[in-house]
């Protein structure tokens, strides 16, 4: 397999929200460093020492070199970080899926934090926030100038403090406090169920380190349940990513032994590397294959992946794959694009940086970065069609982002259309009572792109969008 698997830091396989891998690649010797630039190396140390000397009050030295890194790699792309010690803590609880918070999966918007969804069963997820609500204000302090990160950092605290979070619900046109108590939160990233005899319906909500076997063991309980299952639903929508490991061992369920699941490609050495379906690419140190008690008929079960924008990383990495081999039908929406590698490298025993080191490429060597999936058949998110849709941020809408390395991007006059008319839509429909306006949850009788999905392998007429932008649909191959 050419490199041999070693675990030696971090590689990112994470979304916007911040869950990223822990599988890292052999690290190689990189021959001597390339020449340091002296003179700006030089007004950097003068600028450090007449801050020193010269401003108003005394700063703190520490704090200032930690704001140099953090400036400096906040400059490069938005998924590149340097973690201080709180912050590196929290980096690696979020892959165990256990931290102390609030429990919501967050970008940012306009200089807000957004919500992207609320982990089921959290303490923000029974206080009703919503997805694409605001939050403005963290207890007394406004969001707007504060970091992603900071803000992550001031929603987390100890067991059972509290925290006020202000929210504004851009479709009711109105701004309120919500008191929530933080907790420890264990996010079930798994879900699943017989939707109906012979038809099966599972759902990651994130890629984890007990993801896998969370997996395997619903697999089970649906081929017990129903033994003769004729059709499979695999829900990642509103996925954000994780665990790189995870995403490889979820695609090897399904594809044929061996197959190519991903590739990466970046300067280093140590960054070109292909994932295949096999245990030796995603089995942890324990040396078992956790996928060997899986059901044969997983490998030939007619398939359907239901995605959507908030869909990214690890979960188009499964997306990507599984279309590329033509073994399920990919429906729903185009998905987010985040197609870059983030290793995370320790710079002492509790600091470190994140840095993008790679791009991701399915299969057939398309660029995931800024692109994202495009599914087979475009289904909307109700019956209505997805009027905000539009409105969603995507890896491409983000400032300083990676391009896709496959020629240059290029604006959709289609899409900008499309949002004015999604603000127009959104208008009306913040006139409506609350009530008329709830999105139905996922997996229930009400979910339409669910709905679609289970028609398409009983080989029923599926409602197709007639609305749906897609956004640079024209792409080149990757060179093998």
């Amino acid at each position: 397999m050419g490199q041999k698997l070693k675990i030696t830091g971090w590689v990112a396989a994470g979304a916007v929200a911040g869950v990223l891998t822990t599988v890292s690649l052999q690290t190689v010797a990189r021959g001597s460093l390339a020449p340091l630039p002296l003179e700006e190396l030089q007004q950097l140390a003068a600028v450090f020492g007449m801050v020193k000397t010269d401003y108003v009050e005394p700063v703190d030295e520490k704090k200032l070199i930690s704001d140099a890194i953090a400036g400096m790699v906040a400059g490069l792309d938005p998924h590149s970080q340097y973690f201080d010690k709180k912050s590196f803590k929290e980096f690696r609880e979020g892959t165990t899926g256990r931290f102390v918070g609030v429990g919501i999966e967050i970008s940012q918007e306009d200089g807000l934090v957004k919500v992207v969804s609320p982990i089921e069963g959290s303490p923000a997820f029974r206080a009703g926030l919503k997805p694409n609500d605001l939050i403005t204000k963290i207890d007394d302090t406004a969001v707007r100038g504060l970091s992603l990160n900071d803000a992550v950092k001031r929603m987390r605290g100890e067991v059972n403090t509290k925290v006020m979070l202000t929210i504004y619900r851009k479709d009711e046109n109105r701004t309120f406090p919500v008191t929530i108590t933080r907790e420890e939160i264990r996010t079930q990233s798994v879900r699943g169920k017989v939707i109906e005899p012979g038809y099966g319906w599972i759902r990651l909500s994130q890629f984890q380190e007990r993801t896998v076997d969370d997996f395997v063991k619903k697999v089970e309980e649906i081929y017990k349940q129903d033994p003769n299952l004729k059709g499979l639903v695999l829900d990642l929508r509103n996925d954000p990513g994780g665990l790189l490991d995870a995403a490889v061992a979820i695609s090897a369920a399904f594809l044929p032994e061996n197959v190519t699941v991903v590739s990466t490609d970046g300067q280093l050495a140590e960054s070109k590397f292909v994932y295949k379906a096999a245990p030796e690419f995603y089995q942890r140190r324990s040396g078992t294959d956790p996928l060997r008690g899986l059901p044969a008929g997983l490998k030939t079960v007619p398939l359907v992946v239901l995605v959507n924008e908030g869909s990214a990383s690890a979960s188009e990495i499964v997306a990507g794959a599984l279309q590329d081999h033509k073994r399920a039908t990919i429906m729903g929406s185009q998905t987010f694009g985040k197609g870059s590698v983030q290793t995370v490298r320790p710079l002492g025993p509790d600091t470190g940086l994140k840095i993008t080191t790679a791009r991701y490429y399915t299969p057939s060597g398309a660029s995931i970065q800024a692109k994202g999936i495009v599914p087979n058949v475009l289904v909307d998110e109700s019956a209505e069609g997805s009027p905000y849709a539009a409105l969603r941020m995507r890896e491409a809408d983000l400032e300083k982002h990676l391009a896709s390395g496959q020629g240059p991007e290029q604006k959709d006059p289609e899409r900008e259309k499309a949002r004015d008319e999604a603000r127009k839509r959104l208008e009306e429909e913040a006139k409506k009572p609350p009530q008329d306006r709830k999105v139905p949850e996922f997996g229930n009788d009400k979910d339409f792109p669910l709905l679609q999905a289970i028609a398409s392998l009983k080989g029923a007429p599926v409602i197709v969008s007639k609305t749906q932008v897609i956004v640079d649909n024209k792409e080149e191959k990757k060179d093998n």
